[in-house]
């Protein structure tokens, strides 16, 4: 299904076209595809060129692990994102110059997802970032040392069958896409003060 952004100015396909359902398609990825989404994370900005992050890949193949990462899920999540073929739990990793986990690892983190995101559209692929999970569940299941961090669970696959979902979602799943207007978070030189005032 086609939900493309509703923009005020031109931004590329790509851009436009990206959007997070829960609707997903449980066949399998083509194993091929997966080196390109990492590898376009990896190549993401970052601090220092520190690339603090780290990805737990979850496939949907029946094992223990994928069974308690999805046991990690919670609220509405729990209905929807065991459908889709992989589940991934990005990790923040400490900064080496502080050795903790702060601002930066969270920052840079956030570019690798998006640049991953970014790629898995160009590949006709769909992802949907959560942040509704149990993250000493998934710190856990994942083994992840206690340095690091469990910041977000993304859902990765083509799309499928909206009618799978409850009412309520469905309804999300259909809605338009919405975003506050550039007047709103775009200043010039001084808060509040906008660089694209909404026209009188």
């Amino acid at each position: 299904m086609e939900k493309l952004a509703n923009t005020q100015h031109e931004i590329h396909p790509l851009l436009k076209a990206r959007w997070s359902p829960r609707a997903f398609d449980s066949r399998p990825l083509d194993p091929s595809v997966l080196p390109s989404l990492f590898e376009a994370a990896r190549w993401a900005p970052s601090g220092g060129n520190n690339q603090p992050w780290a990805f737990v890949v979850f496939p949907a193949d029946g094992s223990e692990a994928r069974r308690q990462i999805e046991d990690a899920l919670t609220g509405n999540n729990r209905e929807w994102a065991p459908r889709a073929p992989l589940l991934v739990l990005a990790v923040a990793m400490p900064h080496p110059r502080l050795g903790t986990v702060g601002p930066y690892s969270y920052y840079d983190l956030g570019q690798a997802v998006t640049q991953l995101t970014v790629q898995a559209t160009a590949l006709g692929l769909f992802v949907h970032q959560m942040a509704g999970f149990d993250a000493d569940k998934a710190r856990q299941v994942a083994g992840l040392p206690d340095t690091c961090e469990p910041m977000v669970m993304i859902a990765i696959g083509h799309y499928g069958d909206y009618t799978h979902l409850s009412e309520a979602l469905r309804e999300r799943e259909l809605a338009p896409r919405v975003r506050k207007p550039l007047a709103e978070f775009v200043f010039h030189a001084r808060w509040g003060q906008s660089l694209f005032p909404a026209p009188a």
